[in-house]
């Protein structure tokens, strides 16, 4: 992952709202979530759900399917996968140190 792409999906969970759509999006699993049942745990207006999904899915993190008149989002499991694997990638080896 170039460090662009890390800091686009960092800047769109930077807000609390986003963070926690995407946080239900992530434990809901491959089944997704419909915009109504985030709207209700989220308890915001669809407006502002709205626009919260929007940036998550310009970035990639989630996708959305529409299934007859519903429309179903999905965490992107690759890109989540794929940010914490930057994260994490060169963990401690700048350090002479062991790691416990």
């Amino acid at each position: 992952m170039k460090l662009e792409d890390a800091a686009a999906h960092l800047e769109a969970l930077g807000n609390p709202t986003r963070l926690k759509a995407y946080r239900l999006l992530v434990r809901a699993g491959e089944g997704g979530l419909t915009v109504g049942k985030l709207q209700d745990r989220l308890d915001i207006a669809a407006s502002t759900l709205s626009h919260h999904l929007k940036t998550l899915l310009m970035v990639g993190l989630i996708t959305q399917e529409r299934e007859s008149t519903t429309l179903i989002c999905r965490a992107n499991y690759k890109v989540m996968n794929d940010l914490v694997g930057f994260l994490v990638d060169e963990c401690c080896t700048g350090s002479s140190a062991p790691v416990s």
